[in-house]
């Protein structure tokens, strides 16, 4: 349930056909060449959730479903707030896919639209370049991704001389003003480069990350586990990563404009972007059809 949308967007439809934003990336994934989804889903929704997705999806790409439960990957021994209810972020969610996962991959949002070109170049990183010393991530640029509706959360990437990521700057409140861009901190403005490139959770892993995503999960619990809201972000990992000098995480541009739904306001921008696109002729009108 998104808190500021109100209800699930995630299985929303907003295509001619009623196509979720989830729809447009199986499908551009499969386009892509990528043979295998995994959806991260929680346990009771399973029944609904296949009810919608495998009539459209059998024969077409091989699917799995995993389920993230508070308790997954929590040592026996450490403490959790007891009054916590919801799993612990993006990070954890992609360790509980450990077992069924064993090939390169990438993670997104189910409700994020990516672009036919951010799967392409995500498929390309994944087959020829992507190893355990080397991760990617597909950089978006910043006011392609913002909302006219209000602030949203970005991680404002910072790259070295040679493309690879340095850090991710979490700009929790980041807004246009007028045609410029700014960000909130400490009850501060200040201005941000329009052109920089941000993580829209669109990442290329080996298995790999398996192994120390858990190494740090069991890190986090020990010393957060009694927070109500701490998460336990994929960008904690990739920093880990980084600043240990396990390996590089190369930041792959793309020029696809993202879209997504933050607000209830933004759902008639969205449909309004993908008849654009299907008036163009990059997608059908019917999707699965």
């Amino acid at each position: 349930m998104a808190s500021r949308y109100g209800k699930m967007k995630q299985i929303e439809g907003f295509g001619p056909s009623k196509e979720t934003i989830m729809d447009y990336s199986i499908y551009d994934a499969i386009r892509a060449g990528f043979e295998k989804v995994v959806f991260i889903i929680r346990e009771e929704f399973e029944e609904q959730f296949k009810a919608i997705m495998e009539p459209k999806l059998k024969g077409r790409i091989k699917t799995e479903y995993v389920f993230q439960h508070l308790t997954d990957f929590v040592p026996a021994d450490a403490a959790i707030n007891p009054e916590r209810s919801k799993p612990w972020g993006t990070a954890h969610a992609v360790l509980c896919a450990r077992d069924v996962v064993k090939e390169n991959f990438v993670v997104i949002n189910a409700d994020d639209f990516y672009g036919q070109d951010g799967f392409r170049k995500a498929y390309e990183f994944c087959t020829t370049a992507c190893n355990d010393q080397q991760y990617g991530i597909i950089g978006y640029t910043l006011w392609k991704t913002l909302s006219k509706n209000g602030s949203v959360s970005r991680g404002v990437c910072k790259a070295d001389a040679g493309g690879n990521l340095v850090s991710i700057a979490e700009r929790t409140k980041i807004y246009f003003k007028g045609e410029e861009v700014f960000y909130e901190e400490d009850g501060q403005e200040f201005p941000e480069d329009p052109q920089s490139p941000v993580s829209m959770n669109f990442w290329c892993f080996s298995p790999g990350v398996f192994q120390l995503s858990e190494q740090l999960f069991e890190q986090f619990i020990r010393e957060r586990g009694m927070e109500l809201k701490a998460e336990f972000f994929i960008p904690i990992v990739a920093d880990h990563f980084i600043q240990q000098k396990l390996g590089t995480i190369k930041i792959v541009p793309t020029e696809a404009e993202w879209f997504g739904v933050t607000y209830p306001e933004d759902a008639p921008t969205v449909e309004a972007s993908i008849s654009k696109l299907v008036a163009e002729g990059q997608y059908p009108t019917a999707l699965w059809n």
